[in-house]
């Protein structure tokens, strides 16, 4: 399963208890296929960077969720229907384990890829010279 996150923007316009009703709806929409919400989070009502639809604020919700990748798919399409949603972005998430992988496989890249006759040049120190000596100055007396 693949966890992601989906931040989106409800209209100001509403009232809280529309607000609720439609987090409720998208909420219901994870669990029905079979996905697991992992976080919730409402951000409440926030001033915009600039403005959406001719809002200047709007309120903001979070979710965290782990599921199949047509629930976002659903999400999405369902925020596209509803006139009250005015910005939704999804993420897919990495898992850490993820991650470490792809860091091994790229560190494994740059060794294969290191030629061998670089490999020698690197694991055998170079041969010490002799330093010239200088000549001698003779100094006359007299």
């Amino acid at each position: 399963m693949r966890q992601y996150e989906t931040v989106f923007l409800i209209a100001p316009t509403l009232s809280e208890e529309e607000t609720e009703a439609i987090i409720d709806d998208m909420a219901d929409v994870v669990s029905n296929l079979e996905g697991k919400m992992m976080a919730k989070e409402e951000w409440g009502k926030r001033k915009l960077a600039y403005p959406i639809k001719k809002f200047e604020e709007a309120y903001y919700v979070l979710f965290h969720y782990e599921g199949k990748p047509d629930i976002p798919t659903e999400l999405e399409r369902r925020f596209k229907q509803s006139e009250a949603i005015i910005r939704y972005l999804t993420v897919k998430k990495e898992t850490r384990e993820n991650i470490r992988l792809k860091r091994k496989a790229r560190t494994g890249e740059k060794e294969a890829a290191v030629p061998e006759k670089e490999k020698e040049k690197k694991e055998k120190p170079a041969p010490e010279t002799p330093l010239p000596e200088a000549p001698e100055k003779r100094i006359k007396e007299g």
